[in-house]
C-alpha cells in the first residue's frame, strides 16, 4: 500500500477534470470559509451549554485533551487528504478504497441531519432578530393576566426571559408526547433561514467566498459587544469563576468525557465532510499543517471567547436571584418578627437569620424560608438548547433549491409545540456516535488503507517538510484509539442508563425547575434509529462492494478468459 514517489506519480496521472476544479480567489477567502465552517453553533451555543451542564471548569480540561489528542490531528488529516486528491468527500473515500465509500455519504447523511436542527436555531434568531426592534424588548418584563390584575403566573414563577423563551418564541408543551400544533411564526422564520441558506449557496463556491467575508467577520463583533456589556454587569465576576474553576469530582463522571470527545467533532466540524471538500479547492502547493493550527486555535479561542460573555450574565443573573429570594426571606422575617423596615439587609441577612433561628426556630421553620444558595442558581440558571437564547436576552435589557425545500419540510417537527424536545434529541443522538465511528474509519483509511508512508510523502510534497513525531504518532496510535475507546464508554453508559430530557412544565411542584422526565419506549427508538441511520451506508456500501467482487471472481473462474491465459499469449 506504501508506494514511494506516490506524489509525483499522482500528480503526473491526474485526470483533468480535477485539474479543472475551481480553485480560491486567495488564501484569505479559504481560511476564513474553513474557519466560518469550524466555528458556528458548536462553539457559540453548544461549548457554552456543555460547560454549564458539567460545571464550567470541569469541562475544559477533557476538551483540552480531546482538542490535542483526537482534534487537530483529525483536522490536519482531513485538510490534507482533501487537498491532495482534490475531490470531496464521497470522491476522497472511493478513491482510497472503494469498500470505503460509505464513509462520503455517512458525512453527507450526517451533514444533512445537524443541518436541519442548526437552521432551526437560525430561525430562532431571526426571530428575536425580529423582535429586537421593539422598545421596551418583549422579553423585558411579565405580560399582565387575562383579568389585568397581575402578572402571569408563569411568568413571574420563573421570569420575563424564560417566558418569552419558553411560551412567547416556543408555545412549548410539558412533555414530548404532547406535540402541540405547528407555530406559524417558527415556520415562517425556518422557511427565511432556508431561503438564505439557498441563496449562499446558489452559484457553489462563487457565492460561499463572497459571503464568508460577512458571515465569518461579523459574529465576532457581536461577541465583543456581549462582552463588552456582560463583563460590566454586577455579578459577573461569579460567573467567570464558575466557568474557569473546575470541579474535580466531575471529572470522575464519564459522560464529561464523552461529551468532550465528541464536541471536538462540533467544535471543529470534524468528520462532516465539510473541510475535505473546502481544501480540495485549494492549489496542492499549500502548508496545510499550518492551515490546520491556525483553524483549530482560533476555533478553540472562540469557544472561549463566546464562553465568557455568556457565563458573565449567567453570573449577573443568577446575582439578580439570589438576591430576589434572600429578599424576599427579610420580607418574611421583618413581617413576622416586626422588626423596623431597612434593618435586615442583604449584607447582614446571615446573621439576622442565624438570630431568629436559634432563639425561635419553631416560628422560623413556619415562614418556609427558601434556601438561597448562589452556586445552586449558577447551576440552573440556565441550560439546554435555549441557553444561548436566555442569556444573550437577559444581556440585551440590560445593554440549492429542492434540498433546502426537503431540509425545511423535514425540519417543519422542530416548530411543533414538542419541537425543542426533538431537537434537544437530535443534537445528543446524531452528532455523538455518528461522528466518533465516521471519524475512526477515517483514519483507519488513510493511515492503513491508502497507507501512512505514501501519506507523509503527499504531505511532505505540498508542504515540503514530512510530517513531526506528534503527528506520526497521534494518526497511528493515539487518535484511533482514543476513538474507539470513547466509542465503547459511549454504548456502555448509554446502554446502562434511561435517557431522561428537561421538561418545561408549568404544573410541575417545583417549576420553574426542570421537570425531569423519561422518553417513552417510541421516543428512545428513534433515538437510536437517529444514531444507526447515518452510518449504515458504511457496512452496506462495503458489503455491495463485496459482492460484486465476489459475483464477478465466481464469474471469471467458471468463464475464464482465454486472452488471460499466458499460454494463449505464448501461441500468439
Amino acid at each position: 500500500m506504501d508506494t514511494p514517489g506516490s506524489a509525483e506519480q499522482m500528480q503526473d496521472d491526474e485526470p483533468k477534470d480535477i485539474a479543472e476544479r475551481p480553485k480560491w480567489d486567495n488564501k484569505v477567502q479559504y481560511l476564513l470559509t474553513c474557519i466560518g465552517f469550524a466555528v458556528g453553533l458548536g462553539n457559540v451555543w453548544r461549548f457554552p451549554y456543555l460547560c454549564q451542564t458539567y460545571g464550567g471548569g470541569a469541562f475544559l480540561i477533557p476538551y483540552a485533551i480531546a482538542l490535542v489528542f483526537e482534534g487537530l490531528p483529525l483536522l490536519h488529516m482531513e485538510l490534507a487528504i482533501g487537498q491532495r486528491l482534490r475531490m470531496g468527500s464521497i470522491g476522497v473515500w472511493n478513491s482510497i478504497s472503494p469498500y470505503m465509500g460509505g464513509l462520503g455519504v455517512a458525512s453527507l447523511a450526517v451533514s444533512f441531519l445537524v443541518g436541519l436542527f442548526y437552521n432551526m436555531i437560525l430561525a430562532w434568531i431571526l426571530w428575536y432578530f425580529f423582535h429586537s426592534f421593539q422598545s421596551p424588548l418583549p422579553w423585558r418584563d411579565c405580560p399582565m393576566n387575562l383579568n389585568h390584575t397581575g402578572y402571569v403566573s408563569e411568568c413571574e414563577k420563573g421570569s420575563a426571559v424564560n417566558y418569552f423563551w419558553y411560551r412567547e418564541t416556543l408555545n412549548i408543551t410539558p412533555n414530548i408526547e404532547t406535540s402541540g400544533s405547528f407555530q406559524w411564526w417558527l415556520v415562517l422564520c425556518l422557511a427565511t433561514a432556508w431561503c438564505l441558506v439557498y441563496i449562499c449557496f446558489i452559484r457553489g463556491i462563487e457565492t460561499i467566498g463572497k459571503a464568508i467575508y460577512v458571515t465569518v467577520t461579523f459574529p465576532y463583533l457581536v461577541l465583543t459587544i456581549f462582552l463588552i456589556r456582560s463583563l460590566t454587569l454586577p455579578g459577573a465576576t461569579d460567573g467567570l469563576i464558575y466557568l474557569f474553576t473546575p470541579d474535580w469530582e466531575t471529572l470522575k463522571n464519564p459522560d464529561v468525557w464523552l461529551d468532550a470527545s465528541t464536541q471536538i467533532f462540533f467544535s471543529l466540524s470534524l468528520a462532516f465532510g465539510g473541510l475535505i471538500a473546502f481544501s480540495s479547492y485549494n492549489v496542492q502547493k499549500n502548508d496545510c499543517e499550518r492551515d490546520a493550527l491556525i483553524v483549530g486555535l482560533v476555533n478553540s479561542f472562540t469557544s472561549i471567547y463566546a464562553s465568557i460573555p455568556i457565563f458573565a450574565i449567567l453570573g449577573f443573573k443568577a446575582n439578580e436571584n439570589f438576591n430576589k429570594c434572600r429578599n424576599g426571606n427579610i420580607l418574611r422575617l421583618t413581617n413576622s418578627f416586626n422588626i423596623g423596615d431597612e434593618n435586615i439587609t442583604l449584607e447582614n441577612y446571615d446573621d439576622w437569620f442565624n438570630y431568629f433561628n436559634n432563639t425561635d426556630p419553631s416560628e422560623v421553620e413556619s415562614l418556609n424560608i427558601k434556601t438561597c444558595n448562589l452556586q445552586t442558581f449558577l447551576d440552573e440558571s440556565a441550560s439546554g438548547t435555549g441557553l444561548a437564547f436566555i442569556v444573550f436576552t437577559e444581556a440585551v435589557i440590560h445593554m440549492p433549491g429542492l434540498i433546502c425545500l426537503t431540509s425545511f419540510t423535514v425540519a417543519l417537527i422542530f416548530t411543533l409545540g414538542s419541537g425543542n424536545y426533538w431537537l434537544g434529541i437530535f443534537n445528543n443522538y446524531v452528532g455523538s456516535m455518528p461522528l466518533l465511528i465516521i471519524a475512526f474509519f477515517e483514519i483507519i483509511s488513510v493511515v492503513y488503507i491508502y497507507g501512512i508512508n505514501r501519506f507523509n510523502d503527499d504531505i511532505e510534497w505540498m508542504t515540503g517538510r514530512r510530517p513531526n513525531i506528534f503527528w506520526q504518532a497521534t494518526w497511528r496510535f493515539i487518535s484511533p484509539l482514543m476513538l474507539l475507546v470513547v466509542f465503547v464508554a459511549y454504548v456502555v453508559v448509554e446502554a446502562e442508563k434511561r435517557p431522561t430530557y428537561n421538561a418545561w412544565n408549568p404544573d410541575y411542584v417545583n417549576f420553574p425547575l426542570a421537570d425531569v422526565q423519561h422518553y417513552p419506549e417510541w421516543v428512545y427508538a428513534i433515538c437510536v434509529l437517529l444514531s444507526v441511520l447515518p452510518i449504515v451506508s458504511i457496512p452496506l456500501v462495503a458489503f455491495y462492494r463485496f459482492m460484486g467482487f465476489l459475483k464477478k471472481y465466481i464469474m471469471n473462474r467458471n468463464n475464464p478468459n482465454p486472452y488471460q491465459d499466458e499460454s494463449f499469449h505464448g501461441e500468439l
